[in-house]
């Protein structure tokens, strides 16, 4: 399951906190992890992220199939790395994965997409007088941040049709479901933006 689109209704600090403030708080987590030189950083981006979760009371029928994923992820990393550079390094690379995506995937679990579009309109209404057009932008990222929800429901929905022919090992019985559900909900959401006048130049 992807990590965004996955708002989870709570009323813990976090959910309550600005949108602003959790994203810079994102952002922090991203970067510390890359200080030089140890694996300290990195380890303790993870603990604050995992803390975080407490704060945010966020359910185990949430976490489980999140950690479930990323642990498959990381380990073809910690793999690979570990073969290509050594130990440590496939360690460190870990360490940073895990604080990123747990950061951005904490993020989404609570705040709500509405609340990403208006912070991201409200910082940039003075950029206005350059000819940038906060609404547009702000369209923007809530499309893609649903798009890749709506992409991630689809893709579940098909696995789960071919498990359920017991056809789910095969890349095509996956593949072009996947594809034609994917073009007929692009078709659908340009109807919908079309009918909204979306891109009309007034």
């Amino acid at each position: 399951m992807s990590p965004l689109g996955l708002y989870e209704p709570g009323t813990s600090p976090l959910h309550r906190a600005p949108t602003t403030l959790k994203f810079l708080g994102v952002l922090v987590l991203a970067a510390v992890p890359f200080v030089p030189g140890s694996l300290a950083w990195p380890a303790a981006a993870c603990v604050v992220v995992a803390a975080g979760y407490a704060v945010a009371r966020i359910p185990a029928r949430r976490v489980v199939p999140l950690v479930r994923g990323l642990l498959v992820v990381v380990a073809l990393v910690f793999a690979l790395q570990a073969w290509l550079l050594s130990p440590r390094e496939a360690a460190l690379t870990s360490l940073r994965l895990v604080a990123a995506i747990g950061a951005a995937t904490l993020f989404t679990l609570t705040t709500r997409i509405e609340a990403v579009i208006s912070a991201v309109e409200r910082g940039l209404r003075p950029l206005r007088r350059f000819g940038v057009r906060p609404e547009r932008v702000g369209l923007l990222v809530g499309l893609t941040l649903q798009a890749v929800s709506t992409l991630s429901e689809i893709a579940r929905s098909v696995r789960e049709a071919a498990r359920a022919r017991g056809v789910d090992r095969s890349v095509v019985a996956f593949a072009v479901p996947f594809l034609v559900r994917t073009l007929r909900h692009a078709d659908e959401l340009g109807e919908a933006l079309a009918a909204r006048g979306a891109g009309d130049d007034a």
